[in-house]
């Protein structure tokens, strides 16, 4: 999959350039992670809510690296600084993961990440992709063709949130 994506990253958009992440990147997306959280999604989650979302995964730059193993990650930068990412699960078909720090957020780098993972998981033979959005990003994606399958409350330390399971086709579209 490697190979299928220098080409595919290396394109820049008004100074983001988007590409597979590297290890220098986890220190960042644990950042960006965080600042998604606490900030972008304070006008959806509470206080309490956010805190215990912002804890699930630790602030350090070693958990975010080893999650590279796990998901194929790509990531939108800026002055080689990560200012957002997707952690695609390719077996399932699965976006696991997709933030954006807060001051660049509605400004299409999300969307742009998700095109991406879109063209990797139809290459990879996947008929749909799949998403368990928080409040924050569920009305976006449903406007771009997803389908809300449901709603979810889900407990994250001690505290209560809401998210969404949506998922949309996958259509082959000559570029």
């Amino acid at each position: 999959m490697a190979d299928v994506l220098a080409p595919l990253f290396a394109k820049t958009t008004s100074r983001i350039v988007y590409r597979q992440a590297l290890m220098r990147d986890a220190a960042d997306q644990a950042e960006v992670f965080y600042h998604a959280v606490m900030q972008g999604a304070s006008n959806h989650y509470t206080l309490a809510q956010r805190r215990a979302w912002a804890n699930v995964l630790p602030r350090e730059a070693s958990a975010w690296a080893a999650r590279h193993l796990l998901y194929t990650t790509l990531v939108a930068t800026s002055d080689n600084r990560c200012v957002g990412f997707i952690e695609l699960d390719g077996r399932s078909g699965r976006v696991e993961t997709l933030y954006v720090w807060p001051s660049l957020a509605g400004r299409g780098i999300g969307t742009t990440l998700l095109i991406h993972a879109e063209r990797l998981l139809l290459e990879d033979g996947h008929a749909a992709i799949e998403i368990e959005a928080s409040e924050m990003l569920v009305d976006r994606l449903c406007r771009r063709g997803w389908a809300n399958l449901n709603e979810q409350m889900v407990e994250r330390g001690g505290e209560v949130l809401k998210r969404y399971r949506l998922r949309k086709p996958l259509n082959a579209v000559e570029t």
